[in-house]
């Protein structure tokens, strides 16, 4: 069974984790879609940026964690719980829009093509995934479940896979969209707080190695991490830890 997502230790960073979607969802030019759908909607706080940006359009969002699912319809939006790297609409729709999702999954020289096709002509594919599998958050994640007592119950663990370099994904898309624009944003969040860079990671990354510990396994799987991030993240004077996050986007036109 996969780990479910805890949406309060999500939210702890809302705003951070929206400003990609804000930009994101800037850069789809479609002149009136009806149907948009947030494919890994989670908690579903990129769908009132969607019903914004498009406000004829009918806003829906599709995931996998029932817990995640019920903040985003608490919002007042449709949504669907289905495997995203299975799910497909009942007829093809004008937005695909996914902010910090299509990452966990596996074979992007399948999926993205795939995606493509499940637009109406003219529709768009607007995708934000975190690069950051080379970063000490993610990096010493694997080192330390490698390394400790708890080595082999987490044998076989990993987090999110790493993504493609942005000239794959242009390889991928160029012949068969009719447009197509890939960029790189290096965000530099300002944290505060106790170890704030853990707290970050564990509402995404750490999920997995967590959920295959007992309690006192993940305290200490925890410590320890904390002890390898450190050096990496100190506190500036006046307290703030930076995480800089490097970010991909890309939206495709059919």
């Amino acid at each position: 069974m996969k780990p479910d997502w805890d949406p309060e230790q999500y939210l702890r960073f809302t705003d951070e984790r929206l400003r990609p979607a804000v930009d994101l969802a800037a850069r789809i030019a479609h002149p009136g879609p009806r149907q948009v759908v947030d494919l890994g909607c989670g908690t579903g706080n990129g769908m009132p940026i969607l019903a914004a940006r498009f406000p004829g359009a009918e806003v829906a969002g599709v995931d996998g964690s029932a817990a995640m699912l019920a903040k985003a319809r608490a919002r007042g939006f449709t949504t669907e719980q289905a495997d995203i790297a299975a799910w497909a609409p009942a007829t093809p729709v004008d937005v695909i829009f996914s902010n910090a999702a299509l990452h966990w999954l596996p074979g992007h020289p399948a999926l993205f093509p795939k995606l493509l096709g499940l637009l109406a002509p003219g529709g768009v594919l607007a995708v934000q995934m975190p690069a950051m599998h080379r970063q000490p958050v993610r990096a010493l994640q694997d080192q330390v479940a490698r390394s400790g007592p708890w080595a082999a119950k987490l044998a076989g663990v990993t987090s999110a896979p790493p993504i493609l370099e942005p000239p794959e994904y242009y390889d991928l898309l160029a012949g068969i969209a009719a447009g197509l624009d890939i960029w790189v944003t290096e965000y530099l969040h300002v944290l505060r707080g106790e170890d704030p860079v853990v707290q970050w990671a564990k509402g995404t990354s750490l999920r997995p190695y967590l959920a295959a510990l007992d309690p006192a396994e993940q305290q200490r799987f925890l410590a320890a991490y904390t002890h390898a991030l450190r050096p990496h993240y100190p506190p500036q004077p006046d307290g703030a830890v930076l995480l800089p996050f490097r970010r991909l986007f890309i939206v495709a036109r059919k």
